[in-house]
């Protein structure tokens, strides 16, 4: 005679003749029950939450599920005592990023801090270090923008100079004046320091490098005659990812004061989009070219809201395996793809008056 699986007590039998959307609903809520149990799981629950999540998480997590090493027990993450100053860190970050408690208990245990989250350091004191030589060769730290030869540096794009093709990368590193800086750099340590503590450097630098790139490229398509500076489309879309992520997971994040957060980093953004628009459309210093333009902080958002959320809400799941996220990919691509013909035949095609190079 089989022996039938072990099932969980209590966990309903379906019938043979089930559509797979209704066998996928009720493995996920068995699932979900399973994670919510309030004592350690028995071997056969734990075989079951094995088999369930085999197709879900990479496979540290399922041999780390196999294997025991990870004790799910009845009192919350926040409830644990006796913990260093670095793990309550790792606490902190795990209730301001990850929504479902067994997440946070599986990041929590296996975090080690090897590697740090380098990639956001890195990226922020190589902008400050930018801003600072240029600050000192331009004799200007609080409005650099205002400087006659701001736009000559080899970094920042320029509708004139759009073959030179890292500017539509490189532009990141300069930024209009101390406010600017002050501001993206405030987000950007904020947001991504914890993001990229919880989801790895190479998730992260692919949705800050997918802003920067999106932001430059629709510039050129909406802005055509404007130049960028500014780490604003990558910012924004780490900062767009995060918060929409914490909407649609309202409920299970436990973040503190994530309400008065929200508002703090909305309040952030709008003072500095605002700042862009007003910047834009302000006399430029140089009458022959119009200040940067505003539209790279679009680009980054639109990023952050259909990439980024993707990348963020599978938490130690291969993205290979989300078919989501390959959609999102493919039209992301699809509109650098048209972006690139558009700078190469629709400037002479519209006949459009570039300003000339710096």
């Amino acid at each position: 005679m089989e022996e039938s699986s072990p099932r969980m007590t209590g966990a309903p039998e379906l019938p043979v003749n089930i559509s797979p959307a209704v066998a996928a609903h009720a493995e996920g809520e068995e699932i979900e029950v399973l994670e919510s149990t309030e004592v350690l799981p028995e071997e056969a629950q734990w075989k079951l939450l094995f088999e369930k999540m085999s197709n879900k998480r990479s496979n540290s997590f399922r041999r780390a599920i196999l294997q025991g090493s990870r004790q799910l027990k009845g009192c919350s993450l926040r409830d644990e005592v006796g913990l260093g100053l670095s793990q309550r860190l790792v606490r902190h970050v795990a209730y301001e990023t990850l929504p479902r408690e067994v997440d946070r208990k599986w990041y929590f245990d296996s975090y080690t801090y090897c590697p740090p989250p380098w990639f956001i350091l890195a990226i922020t004191i190589a902008e400050v270090a930018v801003f600072m030589f240029y600050g000192i060769q331009l004799d200007r730290l609080v409005l650099q923008v205002s400087s006659p030869a701001f736009l000559k540096s080899p970094l920042p794009y320029h509708p004139q100079l759009r073959a030179q093709a890292w500017r539509f990368l490189s532009y990141v590193f300069m930024h209009t004046g101390i406010e600017h800086l002050s501001l993206n750099m405030a987000m950007q340590l904020l947001v991504g320091v914890p993001l990229e503590m919880v989801h790895g450097a190479q998730r992260i630098g692919l949705i800050y490098v997918c802003g920067v790139l999106a932001g430059s490229l629709a510039v050129s398509v909406a802005d055509m005659t404007a130049p960028v500076v500014g780490s604003s489309g990558g910012v924004y879309a780490l900062v767009s990812a995060h918060l929409a992520n914490v909407v649609m997971n309202w409920s299970g994040m436990k973040c503190q004061f994530k309400l008065f957060r929200m508002a703090m980093a909305l309040v952030c953004m709008s003072v500095e989009f605002g700042r862009a628009v007003w910047l834009r459309f302000y006399p430029p210093a140089l009458p022959s070219c119009p200040n940067p333009s505003f539209v790279a902080h679009l680009g980054g958002v639109l990023v952050g809201l259909t990439l980024g959320v993707v990348v963020l809400q599978n938490y130690e799941q291969r993205l290979q395996e989300q078919s989501l996220f390959w959609i999102f990919f493919c039209v992301y691509t699809l509109f650098v793809l048209c972006a690139v013909f558009w700078n190469v035949f629709a400037y002479s095609l519209l006949d459009v008056r570039i300003p000339p190079a710096p």
